[in-house]
């Protein structure tokens, strides 16, 4: 094992079986470790199947494992591979520990999933317990609501996995946001090595050409729900106000890769007609895309809550609340405290309360006017912490 930190490797799991976030988050850290550190080499494996529409900085680089999708009934299939579920995850979990057999890395970070998709990543831990390697769960400031967090963990035995195989805890929140493990029988040991990290601040990514982005020729509203996967809802809300009111500032939305192409290619159609409105399916510059608007509606996941909180955006919320209660927990948070503005999904999706709503953003304060200490520390104390335990 390398001892010095000038020749020190990192080993990040994300297990994206659907969405972006994961990939995001991830390669966020990663970026700032590099920059941090610059004898340091990070090789992220994921099963995202957009990770290479996606720029890496040097001495960051990606393990594309074979694909698994969760369907709507909430089992998985496997993606592109037209074999078996098992002989996917047994792929995976192989290419998984072999690869930091390979490796050997000084830390091993686990991005949000314990024992990884199905229990593929347990193998691994089980090799670095006699290792070096130290071993790193990194969790969102909100995971679920305690009950459906409780179920699930139960379910998949997490909590043993934390006590005996995880040397740290890393909460990619402040505290003031709450407890992302709170209401769950957790040992004190775990309480122990936790860390709260604050949320990770976004940057603009360097060495863009800006030229080459679309951006509208005036001041717009961005609206985004991520990867889309569950964003047609969201979508033909927001959609249906600017089909109503003519008056509302211009709108660029950004549909998403992972929407079904049936509804993707009907909001597509549907933004043509409206002289106001601009929609693309995808942007890997969505963060000069933020930068850039005036304000933004999304439906609050962990990323896009960074980011506005990172380039300052009056932002209007509207959370989904299944299968995870998450966005909305989040949301409520927030609002609550004068970040943002919500909307539920999960209500009647009046058309005249989301024009209210978007009227009532271009006046909003910006998430700034509201003093919280070291709300954007995230990756400042990630990469102090790295170089602690390096």
């Amino acid at each position: 094992m390398r001892s010095k930190l000038n020749n020190s490797r990192l080993l990040i799991y994300s297990h994206d079986s659907f969405g972006l976030g994961h990939l995001r988050r991830c390669r966020t850290i990663a970026h700032a470790l590099v920059d941090r550190y610059k004898g340091l080499s990070v090789l992220i494996m994921t099963g995202s199947p957009i990770i290479g529409r996606f720029d890496f900085k040097a001495r960051v680089d990606f393990i594309r494992i074979p694909g698994v999708i969760k369907l709507h009934n909430g089992e998985y299939t496997s993606l592109g591979l037209h074999i078996d579920l098992s002989e996917t995850l047994a792929l995976r979990e192989s290419i998984i520990l072999n690869t930091s057999k390979m490796f050997q890395p000084d830390i091993f970070l686990v991005d949000k999933e314990p024992g990884g998709l199905k229990g593929e990543v347990v193998s691994t831990l089980e090799y670095f317990k006699n290792t070096e390697t130290q071993c790193v769960l990194g969790l969102r400031d909100i995971m679920d609501s305690p009950e459906l967090l409780e179920k699930e963990w139960q379910q998949k035995n997490v909590l043993p996995l934390l006590e005996d195989f995880y040397d740290e805890l890393w909460v990619y929140g402040p505290q003031e946001m709450g407890d992302p493990l709170k209401g769950l029988p957790i040992a004190q040991q775990v309480t122990d090595k936790t860390l709260y990290t604050g949320y990770l601040p976004r940057q603009l990514p360097e060495q863009t050409d800006t030229e080459t982005i679309n951006f509208p020729d005036k001041p717009y509203i961005l609206v985004t729900p991520g990867g889309g996967g569950d964003g047609v809802e969201m979508i033909d809300w927001v959609l249906r106000a600017y089909e109503s009111n003519g008056d509302l500032m211009p709108a660029l939305f950004v549909i998403g890769p992972f929407m079904a192409a049936t509804e993707r290619n009907e909001f597509l159609a549907r933004a043509e007609l409206l002289p106001h409105v601009t929609a693309i399916t995808f942007s890997n510059h969505l963060e000069h895309l933020m930068a850039n608007a005036e304000a933004v509606v999304a439906m609050g996941g962990y990323n896009t809550f960074c980011e506005i909180l990172s380039f300052d955006k009056a932002a209007l919320i509207l959370p989904r609340s299944k299968p995870r209660q998450e966005q909305l927990i989040r949301a409520r948070n927030a609002a609550a405290i004068g970040l943002l503005s919500m909307l539920d999904l999960a209500s009647e999706r009046d058309t005249d309360e989301m024009i209210e709503a978007i009227l009532n953003l271009q006046k909003q304060k910006k998430p700034s006017s509201q003093p919280i200490e070291k709300l954007l520390h995230g990756l400042e104390s990630v990469t102090q912490r790295f170089g602690e335990l390096v």
